[in-house]
């Protein structure tokens, strides 16, 4: 059973982005080791800017600066 966890920054993906995420994913994973799509799990985790750092810095801050 795959299991999946991708993490985005929570800034405005929307249902119908992610509902096509998962979808193209599984159907990834069915073709190329052609896992089961039916026991496929895949999980959207969104995150606050602010908990998350690139580089030694916040997405947020880094944001702020246009970077």
């Amino acid at each position: 059973m795959p299991y999946v966890n991708i993490k985005i920054t929570n800034e405005g993906a929307t249902k119908q982005q992610k509902s096509e995420l998962v979808a193209g994913v599984t159907e990834l994973l069915s073709k190329l080791p052609g896992k089961n799509p039916a026991t496929t799990v895949v999980v959207i985790d969104e995150v606050e800017t602010d908990n998350w750092g690139i580089g030694g810095e916040l997405v947020t801050e880094r944001r702020k600066r246009g970077s």
